[in-house]
């Protein structure tokens, strides 16, 4: 209630007096500012990114990751590092959990009152002292039935699931740019391989080529090696193009352009690894439970049981009060009271369609997670079926090219002592690094699968949570 005094009061000063109270009312409130992007100022942004940016490297202490340098490479620890810090798709991810954390804050918002002026004015009335009419109305809205505790369940499930999303995008981000690593150090490996097969390729030719020409050998034999030779340094050619290609897809998977890499020394040390505690039954068993995907649907199956709650409540009416006021001078000093009580009548329908949607959308949830789940036993175990099968074959390949290092060491012995010819050793080199090549591609394979049973588990084994937690919280360096 507001009271008035007209008596005491002039209506204009009355009126003033409710318009600086309103004026108070909004001026609390929030204002706009534009932030206009800039498609020029945000490429230039973009270009000037480096792994030498100061802010990457206070965030890498933060971390306890000492910032790389003279002498220290940059590992897929640090690198990764360096992606949670200026991945776009990182910063997208955020800012989709900031926008749902803030519908948490509308959820638990209470409906405004609203005040109802409606000033007249009667000519039949002498104007001393006053012919002005002024009822005041207050509307009062009351929510029942507990909607607003349903609203804010609601909205604190589906930022639970954005929050989800997010850790799934973290996990996507470090899995392309593990596989862009890893994609470089093969071909730097492949192309150093194929160097060295080429070598003793044209060892080969220009051996046949002389005994070519001191007829011990058929043209077909030489233009057999020449044809060798050609296609190992086609393949290498090749291998140099795979080279640069990967550094992009590296600069990519990082979120910084191709020139911040130049000149920054890599190590691929972890790749010579084939570790087995991912195979463990329990680290299954908890990524079944823990995924973010897993969770996220879960978190989504939650907020549909909110929002049907929410439905279900809204089958009772809110009540609005609205107590008013209105007082006149001339009417004998006439004060009029009212106390207004409104509500909706569930009269033609109980909410029962929105009802029924509502239940639709659970079933659907409940569906959805179930599917997610099945898809998350199916993805585990095919990545656990392929790291092991890999593994035995990582294993029979080593075998294999140690025995091809037994054989090059064997022949190169026999033609220092003058048993074998240059051209047995020439030819071994060649089946050597055939082999070495086989021996990589099939480490790359062991590898590759490995990256995908650490995407399936999801496993703080593979990213500590404390490093979750750091790639979630980080700002974007160009956020607005």
């Amino acid at each position: 209630m507001i009271p008035i005094n007209a008596k005491s009061m002039p209506t204009a000063f009355r009126m003033r007096r409710l318009w600086l109270l309103a004026v108070g009312l909004i001026s609390g409130c929030a204002t706009f500012q534009p932030r206009p992007i800039s498609p020029a100022g945000s490429l230039a942004a973009y270009e000037s990114r480096s792994l030498a940016n100061p802010g990457l490297g206070k965030f890498l202490a933060a971390n306890h990751v000492p910032l790389p340098g003279p002498g220290r490479p940059w590992d897929l620890k640090a690198l990764t590092l360096a992606t949670f810090y200026y991945q776009p798709s990182l910063a997208y991810a955020r800012a989709q959990l900031l926008a749902a954390q803030a519908a948490r804050i509308t959820a638990r918002e209470r409906p405004n009152p609203s005040l109802l002026l409606t000033p007249g004015y009667d000519s039949g009335v002498p104007a001393v002292p006053s012919p002005w009419i002024v009822p005041i109305a207050i509307d009062w809205p009351i929510q029942t039935a507990g909607r607003r505790g349903d609203r804010m369940a609601q909205a604190r499930h589906l930022a639970a699931a954005a929050r989800w999303d997010l850790v799934g995008t973290v996990w996507g981000v470090r899995s392309r740019l593990r596989s862009a690593l890893l994609e470089l150090y093969t071909a730097r490996q492949t192309e150093s391989l194929l160097a060295e097969q080429g070598s003793a390729l044209q060892s080969v030719f220009d051996l046949l080529e002389g005994q070519f020409r001191a007829g011990v050998v058929s043209s077909y034999d030489v233009t057999r090696a020449r044809i060798a030779l050609d296609n190992a340094i086609l393949a290498r050619q090749r291998q140099q193009g795979r080279i640069r290609e990967a550094r992009i897809a590296l600069a990519t998977a990082i979120g910084v352009p191709v020139s911040a890499l130049r000149g920054v020394p890599l190590s691929f040390a972890g790749f010579k690894q084939f570790p087995r505690d991912l195979t463990r039954p329990a680290v299954r068993q908890q990524a079944l439970l823990a995924r973010s995907d897993v969770r996220a649907a879960l978190a989504q199956y939650a907020a549909s049981q909110s929002a049907l709650k929410l439905e279900i409540a809204r089958q009772w009416p809110n009540i609005a009060l609205g107590p008013g006021y209105a007082w006149n001078s001339q009417l004998a000093g006439d004060r009029e009271w009212q106390l207004g009580l409104s509500l909706t009548l569930p009269i033609l329908n109980q909410n029962q369609g929105p009802i029924a949607e509502a239940r639709a959308r659970r079933r659907v949830a409940a569906v959805q997670f179930l599917g997610v789940q099945a898809a998350a036993v199916a993805q585990i175990d095919g990545a656990l079926a392929a790291y092991r099968s890999t593994l035995a074959q990582v294993r029979t390949a080593d075998s294999l090219l140690g025995n091809l290092t037994h054989q090059l060491e064997s022949i190169r012995a026999q033609v220092s002592a003058g048993e074998l010819q240059p051209l047995d050793l020439a030819n071994a080199e060649v089946a050597f690094y055939a082999g070495a090549r086989n021996q990589l591609a099939t480490r790359l394979a062991a590898q590759q699968a490995l990256g995908a049973l650490q995407d399936a588990v999801q496993s703080p084994l593979t990213l500590r949570p404390a490093l979750l937690q750091s790639a979630q919280n980080i700002p974007h360096p160009t956020h607005p």
